[in-house]
């Protein structure tokens, strides 16, 4: 028996298993970064502008790396591209502990950190459920693993409060980074090659189609573009959330327990979202389902900040809100599959992630730039708003079909 063949034989459901827990490792440190800020600048006495443009430069650099992360998982599998990334994320940890200046902090919170998320994150994973899977499993699986991701917001940021106030912040930066090396032992599950009809989906793949005629057939294909312009919203939302949202309770006068509590929330929440989105995804429109999202947040985001910030309203606010976080990803995911098929999936997604990622960079970066300025964040609160309500109009022309080939590009029957 060849290797390919033994590989192949790992079970779907071990697959699922692996790639969630990969999702929830990864997904964990960055979604606890909030919990950092205050302990290193009043450490080292610098602005939130600059902790905030150092995750900025993670999100960026995530979003850059995520299409060319997930081209050559495309090409060679997801296996080297995990193990990398991890090794990245991990280093990148270790040297945002011993930074000592805004530089440092930069290169391993934003460059390291960055690069490492776009090799091994959950967009990784749900590229290789798409080509591991059988077709039936894929929308429910992109679900699962968005929600694993989820949970490990949940999960960071308590056990983040812990670490910082018993070991201090280095240490618990240390104790994360030696959590994302268990990435790579688990990534053994995702080398795996695609068997029957885990290799079909959607929109067929033209025979021999290069990686640059996949990327000219997506850019010229409207629904695309229109779904790739809509998730920059969820980047700038999640992302001035995430980062921001711990020390604008505490400039509310809470503590900064709530703080986590309120991101470990979102997090929970956001794990029932993401499984009833994908189970939503095989079931209505995804296009309606993506402005129903964008409009929700909008509305969940209006109503926190109109009302005094309270314990109550912070948690109601990260219940609501964590129910939209990432329930934008199994349809978005869905919609590329359909349109083009599972060939070039991780690379297209990882494009449209770039844009959530340009999103988030903004969101980030305006969110400690603003606040400096003007010392408060409600001018971002409110441009958060107003984006959503701009991404829910425009995922409406959306057409849900695969791409549209002349005769002489159609695949080989």
């Amino acid at each position: 028996m060849s290797a390919s063949s033994a590989r192949s034989r790992v079970s779907p459901e071990l697959i699922i298993v692996c790639g969630c827990l990969i999702a929830l490792i990864t997904f964990g440190p960055r979604a606890s970064s909030g919990l950092f800020q205050l302990p290193m600048i009043t450490e080292y006495g610098w602005g939130r502008d600059t902790f905030g443009f150092a995750i900025a430069i993670q999100n960026l650099l995530w979003g850059v790396g995520q299409p060319f992360a997930g081209a050559v998982a495309d090409r060679f599998g997801a296996f080297r591209v995990l193990c990398t990334g991890a090794l990245l994320y991990a280093l990148g940890l270790v040297v945002m502990a011993y930074a000592t200046s805004p530089g440092v902090l930069h290169i391993g919170a934003g460059v390291l950190i960055g690069f490492g998320l776009s090799g091994c994150s959950f967009n990784l994973v749900l590229g290789a459920f798409g080509k591991l899977l059988p077709e039936k499993s894929r929308p429910m699986a992109f679900g699962a693993g968005t929600a694993a991701g989820s949970f490990g917001q949940f999960l960071f940021p308590p056990i983040g409060n812990v670490l910082i106030d018993s070991f201090g912040w280095q240490q618990a930066l240390l104790v994360f980074a030696a959590s994302v090396l268990l990435v790579m032992p688990l990534a053994l599950a995702l080398a795996t090659r695609p068997t029957g009809d885990a290799a079909q989906a959607g929109a067929a793949a033209i025979p021999n189609q290069s990686i640059r005629q996949a990327l000219t057939e997506a850019f010229q294909h409207r629904s695309y573009v229109l779904l790739v312009l809509g998730f920059f919203t969820c980047g700038f939302q999640l992302a001035f959330i995430t980062v921001h949202l711990p020390a604008y309770l505490k400039d509310a006068g809470l503590s900064a327990a709530v703080g986590g509590w309120t991101l470990a929330v979102i997090g929970l929440a956001n794990a029932v979202g993401s499984l009833g989105s994908g189970w939503l995804s095989t079931r209505m429109s995804k296009r309606w389902l993506l402005a129903w999202i964008y409009l929700g947040r909008s509305v969940a985001i209006a109503a926190f900040i109109l009302v005094p910030a309270t314990p109550m309203t912070s948690i109601l606010f990260g219940i609501s809100i964590g129910l939209l976080w990432l329930s934008t990803v199994p349809p978005t995911s869905s919609l590329v599959m359909l349109m083009f098929g599972t060939r070039y999936m991780a690379m297209l997604y990882g494009f449209a992630f770039f844009s959530h990622q340009v999103g988030g960079f903004l969101g980030v970066w305006l969110g400690g730039l603003l606040y400096e300025i003007n010392g408060n964040y409600s001018a971002v609160w409110w441009l958060s708003v107003l984006l959503g309500l701009a991404s829910a109009l425009i995922n409406l022309p959306i057409k849900e079909q695969p791409v549209t080939r002349a005769p002489a590009l159609q695949p080989a029957e």
